[in-house]
Protein backbone atom coordinates (compact mmCIF):
# COMPACT_ATOMS: atom_id res chain seq x y z
CA UNK A 1 0.00 0.00 0.00
CA UNK A 2 1.36 3.80 -0.54
CA UNK A 3 2.58 5.88 1.75
CA UNK A 4 -1.23 7.82 2.02
CA UNK A 5 0.57 11.31 3.21
CA UNK A 6 1.53 11.28 -0.45
CA UNK A 7 4.84 12.39 0.33
CA UNK A 8 7.66 11.91 -1.91
CA UNK A 9 5.77 9.13 -3.59
CA UNK A 10 8.90 7.07 -4.30
CA UNK A 11 7.55 4.20 -5.06
CA UNK A 12 10.35 1.41 -3.63
CA UNK A 13 8.03 -1.37 -3.01
CA UNK A 14 7.13 -1.86 -6.88
CA UNK A 15 10.43 -2.47 -8.39
CA UNK A 16 10.71 -1.30 -11.55
CA UNK A 17 10.88 -3.81 -15.01
CA UNK A 18 14.11 -2.54 -15.82
CA UNK A 19 14.88 -1.55 -19.42
CA UNK A 20 17.45 -3.49 -21.44
CA UNK A 21 19.63 -1.23 -23.26
CA UNK A 22 21.65 -1.92 -25.91
CA UNK A 23 25.49 -3.52 -24.84
CA UNK A 24 27.40 -2.02 -27.56
CA UNK A 25 26.44 1.13 -25.84
CA UNK A 26 27.85 0.26 -22.04
CA UNK A 27 30.18 3.18 -22.37
CA UNK A 28 28.60 5.66 -23.73
CA UNK A 29 27.87 7.66 -20.29
CA UNK A 30 31.27 6.64 -18.91
CA UNK A 31 32.67 9.74 -17.03
CA UNK A 32 29.40 11.39 -16.71
CA UNK A 33 27.68 11.53 -13.21
CA UNK A 34 23.44 11.67 -13.02
CA UNK A 35 21.36 12.99 -10.43
CA UNK A 36 18.27 11.45 -9.86
CA UNK A 37 15.61 12.18 -7.44
CA UNK A 38 12.82 10.54 -6.00
CA UNK A 39 14.80 7.57 -7.34
CA UNK A 40 14.30 4.04 -4.79
CA UNK A 41 11.54 3.00 -6.89
CA UNK A 42 9.66 3.28 -10.19
CA UNK A 43 10.22 5.23 -12.83
CA UNK A 44 13.60 7.10 -10.82
CA UNK A 45 15.10 3.98 -10.09
CA UNK A 46 14.38 2.39 -13.50
CA UNK A 47 16.18 5.54 -14.96
CA UNK A 48 18.83 5.00 -12.26
CA UNK A 49 19.36 1.81 -13.86
CA UNK A 50 18.77 2.82 -17.41
CA UNK A 51 21.82 5.55 -17.14
CA UNK A 52 24.38 3.64 -15.17
CA UNK A 53 23.78 0.50 -17.92
CA UNK A 54 24.97 3.36 -20.07
CA UNK A 55 28.09 3.77 -18.32
CA UNK A 56 27.06 6.65 -15.72
CA UNK A 57 27.86 7.31 -12.23
CA UNK A 58 24.75 7.51 -9.94
CA UNK A 59 23.42 9.50 -7.17
CA UNK A 60 20.12 8.21 -5.73
CA UNK A 61 18.18 10.00 -3.33
CA UNK A 62 14.61 9.60 -1.62
CA UNK A 63 13.53 7.74 1.57
CA UNK A 64 13.12 4.33 2.11
CA UNK A 65 14.41 1.07 4.68
CA UNK A 66 17.68 1.22 4.86
CA UNK A 67 17.82 -2.39 3.59
CA UNK A 68 15.93 -1.13 0.70
CA UNK A 69 18.42 1.73 -0.24
CA UNK A 70 20.98 -0.77 0.13
CA UNK A 71 19.72 -2.94 -2.32
CA UNK A 72 19.41 -0.44 -4.82
CA UNK A 73 22.74 0.97 -4.54
CA UNK A 74 24.33 -3.03 -4.63
CA UNK A 75 22.02 -3.39 -7.88
CA UNK A 76 23.86 -0.35 -9.35
CA UNK A 77 27.38 -1.15 -8.01
CA UNK A 78 27.21 -4.53 -10.39
CA UNK A 79 27.04 -3.11 -13.30
CA UNK A 80 30.28 -1.19 -12.50
CA UNK A 81 30.02 2.27 -11.51
CA UNK A 82 29.97 3.95 -8.78
CA UNK A 83 26.54 4.83 -6.72
CA UNK A 84 25.47 6.76 -3.75
CA UNK A 85 22.61 7.79 -1.49
CA UNK A 86 21.54 10.80 -0.51
CA UNK A 87 18.60 11.34 1.74
CA UNK A 88 18.18 15.50 1.02
CA UNK A 89 14.55 16.53 1.92
CA UNK A 90 13.70 18.19 -1.68
CA UNK A 91 11.39 20.56 0.78
CA UNK A 92 14.62 22.46 2.29
CA UNK A 93 16.60 24.18 -0.30
CA UNK A 94 19.72 24.04 1.58
CA UNK A 95 19.25 20.14 2.04
CA UNK A 96 18.92 20.59 -1.64
CA UNK A 97 22.33 22.92 -2.47
CA UNK A 98 24.08 19.75 0.00
CA UNK A 99 22.81 17.36 -2.43
CA UNK A 100 24.31 18.72 -5.63
CA UNK A 101 27.43 19.85 -3.86
CA UNK A 102 28.29 16.54 -2.22
CA UNK A 103 27.54 15.10 -5.57
CA UNK A 104 30.16 17.18 -7.23
CA UNK A 105 32.55 16.79 -4.63
CA UNK A 106 32.24 12.47 -5.04
CA UNK A 107 31.06 12.43 -8.31
CA UNK A 108 32.45 15.46 -10.33
CA UNK A 109 29.40 17.16 -10.55
CA UNK A 110 25.82 16.30 -12.23
CA UNK A 111 26.09 15.95 -15.89
CA UNK A 112 22.70 14.64 -16.22
CA UNK A 113 20.08 15.89 -13.66
CA UNK A 114 16.68 13.84 -13.59
CA UNK A 115 14.46 16.08 -11.58
CA UNK A 116 11.51 13.28 -10.77
CA UNK A 117 10.02 13.64 -6.82
CA UNK A 118 6.79 14.66 -6.09
CA UNK A 119 4.19 14.69 -3.85
CA UNK A 120 0.36 14.91 -4.95
CA UNK A 121 -2.96 15.24 -3.09
CA UNK A 122 -6.82 15.22 -4.01
CA UNK A 123 -9.00 17.14 -3.32
CA UNK A 124 -11.12 20.38 -4.83
CA UNK A 125 -9.89 23.75 -4.69
CA UNK A 126 -11.82 25.00 -1.74
CA UNK A 127 -10.86 21.98 0.34
CA UNK A 128 -7.40 21.86 -0.23
CA UNK A 129 -5.15 22.25 2.68
CA UNK A 130 -2.54 25.15 2.07
CA UNK A 131 0.15 23.10 3.79
CA UNK A 132 -0.10 20.28 1.23
CA UNK A 133 -0.56 22.89 -1.44
CA UNK A 134 3.00 24.63 -0.07
CA UNK A 135 4.19 20.93 0.11
CA UNK A 136 3.90 20.14 -3.60
CA UNK A 137 5.17 23.70 -4.76
CA UNK A 138 8.16 23.01 -3.15
CA UNK A 139 8.55 19.40 -4.04
CA UNK A 140 7.29 19.68 -7.43
CA UNK A 141 8.44 23.26 -8.62
CA UNK A 142 10.98 24.57 -6.48
CA UNK A 143 13.24 21.59 -6.06
CA UNK A 144 13.57 21.62 -9.93
CA UNK A 145 14.51 25.25 -10.00
CA UNK A 146 17.00 24.83 -6.96
CA UNK A 147 18.70 21.68 -8.36
CA UNK A 148 18.72 23.28 -11.83
CA UNK A 149 20.39 26.51 -10.61
CA UNK A 150 22.88 24.89 -8.63
CA UNK A 151 24.02 22.06 -10.88
CA UNK A 152 24.02 24.33 -14.20
CA UNK A 153 26.98 26.20 -13.70
CA UNK A 154 29.07 23.14 -13.81
CA UNK A 155 27.40 21.86 -16.77
CA UNK A 156 28.40 25.29 -18.58
CA UNK A 157 31.76 24.95 -17.51
CA UNK A 158 32.01 21.56 -19.16
CA UNK A 159 29.94 22.10 -21.84
CA UNK A 160 27.92 19.39 -21.83
CA UNK A 161 24.19 18.44 -19.59
CA UNK A 162 21.43 16.69 -19.70
CA UNK A 163 18.53 18.28 -17.31
CA UNK A 164 15.25 16.00 -17.73
CA UNK A 165 11.86 16.78 -15.83
CA UNK A 166 9.37 14.20 -15.15
CA UNK A 167 5.89 16.46 -15.88
CA UNK A 168 2.98 14.96 -16.89
CA UNK A 169 -0.20 13.95 -19.00
CA UNK A 170 -1.78 16.58 -16.24
CA UNK A 171 0.89 19.58 -17.71
CA UNK A 172 -0.84 19.29 -20.92
CA UNK A 173 -4.32 19.18 -20.25
CA UNK A 174 -6.26 19.60 -16.42
CA UNK A 175 -8.24 16.94 -14.30
CA UNK A 176 -10.55 17.51 -11.17
CA UNK A 177 -9.57 17.66 -8.16
CA UNK A 178 -5.69 17.55 -8.74
CA UNK A 179 -4.95 21.06 -8.11
CA UNK A 180 -1.67 20.61 -6.93
CA UNK A 181 -0.54 18.28 -9.10
CA UNK A 182 -1.74 19.56 -12.31
CA UNK A 183 -0.99 23.45 -11.62
CA UNK A 184 2.82 22.11 -10.27
CA UNK A 185 3.84 19.71 -13.83
CA UNK A 186 2.19 22.54 -15.93
CA UNK A 187 4.73 25.00 -14.52
CA UNK A 188 7.38 22.81 -14.93
CA UNK A 189 7.07 22.41 -18.63
CA UNK A 190 7.12 26.51 -18.79
CA UNK A 191 10.71 25.57 -16.51
CA UNK A 192 11.53 23.52 -18.97
CA UNK A 193 11.41 25.53 -21.92
CA UNK A 194 12.53 29.12 -20.35
CA UNK A 195 16.11 26.62 -19.42
CA UNK A 196 16.12 25.26 -22.56
CA UNK A 197 16.14 29.19 -24.57
CA UNK A 198 18.98 29.91 -21.73
CA UNK A 199 20.99 26.81 -22.52
CA UNK A 200 20.60 26.34 -27.00
CA UNK A 201 24.12 27.55 -27.11
CA UNK A 202 26.03 25.49 -24.30
CA UNK A 203 26.01 21.75 -24.64
CA UNK A 204 22.82 21.65 -22.34
CA UNK A 205 19.27 20.54 -22.97
CA UNK A 206 16.68 20.63 -20.77
CA UNK A 207 13.24 18.65 -21.92
CA UNK A 208 10.35 17.23 -19.79
CA UNK A 209 8.94 13.92 -20.01
CA UNK A 210 5.00 13.97 -20.07
CA UNK A 211 3.91 9.92 -18.81
CA UNK A 212 0.48 8.91 -18.96
CA UNK A 213 -0.55 6.72 -16.48
CA UNK A 214 1.98 4.39 -15.05
CA UNK A 215 0.79 1.36 -12.11
CA UNK A 216 2.63 3.26 -9.40
CA UNK A 217 1.76 1.79 -5.92
CA UNK A 218 -1.15 4.76 -5.41
CA UNK A 219 -2.91 3.45 -8.96
CA UNK A 220 -2.55 -0.10 -7.25
CA UNK A 221 -4.03 0.84 -4.26
CA UNK A 222 -6.99 2.62 -6.32
CA UNK A 223 -7.80 -0.45 -8.49
CA UNK A 224 -7.66 -2.56 -5.18
CA UNK A 225 -10.28 0.14 -3.66
CA UNK A 226 -12.71 -0.39 -6.88
CA UNK A 227 -12.17 -4.38 -6.35
CA UNK A 228 -13.57 -4.32 -2.68
CA UNK A 229 -16.34 -1.37 -3.47
CA UNK A 230 -17.48 -3.16 -6.63
CA UNK A 231 -16.33 -6.80 -6.49
CA UNK A 232 -14.56 -6.60 -9.94
CA UNK A 233 -11.46 -8.72 -10.59
CA UNK A 234 -8.45 -6.58 -10.87
CA UNK A 235 -8.22 -7.02 -14.35
CA UNK A 236 -11.65 -5.49 -14.48
CA UNK A 237 -10.71 -2.45 -12.29
CA UNK A 238 -7.78 -1.98 -14.51
CA UNK A 239 -9.77 -1.95 -17.66
CA UNK A 240 -12.37 0.61 -16.32
CA UNK A 241 -9.68 2.59 -15.08
CA UNK A 242 -7.69 3.01 -18.37
CA UNK A 243 -11.12 2.94 -20.63
CA UNK A 244 -11.10 6.89 -20.22
CA UNK A 245 -7.29 7.61 -20.25
CA UNK A 246 -4.93 5.54 -22.24
CA UNK A 247 -6.57 4.66 -25.79
CA UNK A 248 -3.57 1.77 -25.78
CA UNK A 249 -5.18 0.41 -22.61
CA UNK A 250 -2.44 -0.41 -21.02
CA UNK A 251 -0.30 1.39 -18.61
CA UNK A 252 2.66 2.84 -20.02
CA UNK A 253 5.60 1.05 -18.53
CA UNK A 254 7.91 2.49 -16.21
CA UNK A 255 11.23 1.10 -18.35
CA UNK A 256 9.95 2.72 -21.42
CA UNK A 257 10.02 6.27 -19.51
CA UNK A 258 13.19 5.27 -18.72
CA UNK A 259 14.58 4.65 -21.75
CA UNK A 260 13.43 8.00 -23.49
CA UNK A 261 15.59 9.31 -20.68
CA UNK A 262 18.30 7.72 -21.46
CA UNK A 263 18.04 8.40 -25.21
CA UNK A 264 17.90 12.32 -24.63
CA UNK A 265 20.49 12.00 -22.24
CA UNK A 266 23.02 10.18 -25.54
CA UNK A 267 24.13 11.58 -28.80
CA UNK A 268 20.91 11.36 -30.42
CA UNK A 269 19.17 13.93 -28.15
CA UNK A 270 21.25 16.23 -28.44
CA UNK A 271 19.08 18.44 -30.89
CA UNK A 272 16.03 17.58 -28.43
CA UNK A 273 15.72 20.70 -26.56
CA UNK A 274 12.83 22.65 -24.75
CA UNK A 275 10.30 19.86 -25.62
CA UNK A 276 7.63 18.17 -23.60
CA UNK A 277 7.45 14.47 -25.02
CA UNK A 278 4.25 12.56 -24.04
CA UNK A 279 4.79 9.28 -23.23
CA UNK A 280 1.23 8.34 -22.72
CA UNK A 281 -0.62 5.31 -25.19
CA UNK A 282 -2.40 7.97 -27.77
CA UNK A 283 -4.12 9.89 -24.24
CA UNK A 284 -2.98 13.25 -25.50
CA UNK A 285 -3.54 12.89 -29.35
CA UNK A 286 -7.34 12.25 -28.22
CA UNK A 287 -7.95 15.37 -27.01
Amino acid sequence: MPDRTGRFLDPCSFPAKLPTVNKGNVTMLHGKSALITGSLGGIGFATARALAELGADITLNGFAAPDVIEARLSDLHALGVRARHHSADLRDPAHIADLVQSTTAEHGGPDIVVNNAVVRYFGAVENFAPEQWDEALAVNLSAPFHTIRLALPGMKQKGWGRIVNMASIYGMFATVNRIDYVTTKTALIGLTRAVALETARTGVTCNAICPGTVLTPAIDWRLRQEMQRDGTTFEEAEENFLAVRQPSRRFVKDANVAGLIAFLCGPCGEDINGAALPIDGAWAAGR
